[in-house]
């Protein structure tokens, strides 16, 4: 049966319900990877009283294949997308040389105008908590790949991916990499995060930014 939600609050609530009894009140942090990642994980954030950051990213595509090459986080970080061999990035990485490199400077710069002076994740708020990692729907996007780089540096107790949608493909590979997963539709054939909400009203990144800013204001 396919799961539809009426908007992310509501995909976040449900996944609020299913985290509860083990991590409320305990030392957690909901890190979402995605503007529409913050509608649902700001609901799991009040059920479990804890705080909210995000990391902010950019997916960069392979010209003319319709594929993600892999992802720039919001310390100029390059992480590939794993579903790539090596021999594909390799090829696509001398095919597209000039272009690639291009394409991860402009959207560093991206990034670095929208954070501003303002950081949307402190690192050392996440040492040696429970981090609850968050999106909306989890496709072939490299969203996974840079937030597991980006904690890399960080000693944490255990992580956690929640996300109301997300592709088989993507399941596998969070299998390895996380301590307990939290989906609650899997996906053969995904047909794209909007698809699997009634309402697709999202903040801007500007918006999205400012909240996440406040919040972390509040708990440093």
């Amino acid at each position: 049966m396919v799961m539809y939600f009426e908007d992310r609050a509501q995909a976040g609530r449900l996944l609020a319900a299913q985290l509860v009894d083990k991590y409320r009140y305990e030392n957690c942090a909901v890190v979402a990877l995605s503007d529409g990642g913050v509608l649902v994980g700001e609901q799991i954030a009040a059920e479990l009283h804890c705080m909210l950051m995000m990391i902010m990213s950019e997916d960069i595509e392979i010209p003319g294949e319709g594929m993600n090459f892999g992802g720039v986080s919001q310390n100029g970080h390059f992480t590939y997308n794993s579903e790539l061999s090596s021999g594909e990035i390799e090829g696509y990485t001398s095919e597209f040389h000039g272009y690639l490199n291009e394409q991860k400077r402009e959207a560093f710069q991206r990034i670095n105008r929208l954070l501003g002076d303002g950081g949307i994740i402190d690192l050392d708020l996440l040492r040696d908590r429970v981090v609850i990692l968050v999106t909306d729907g989890f496709g072939d996007d490299a969203s996974i790949g840079v937030a597991l780089d980006f904690l890399k540096p960080v000693r944490i107790q255990s992580l956690v991916v929640a996300a109301p949608v997300a592709t088989v493909d993507a399941v596998d590979r969070m299998h390895v990499a996380a301590d307990e997963l939290h989906i609650l539709d899997v996906k053969t054939n995904y047909l794209g995060v909007d698809h699997y909400y009634d309402n697709n009203d999202l903040p801007s990144h500007e918006e999205t930014i400012a909240y996440i800013n406040e919040i972390i204001l509040k708990w440093r």
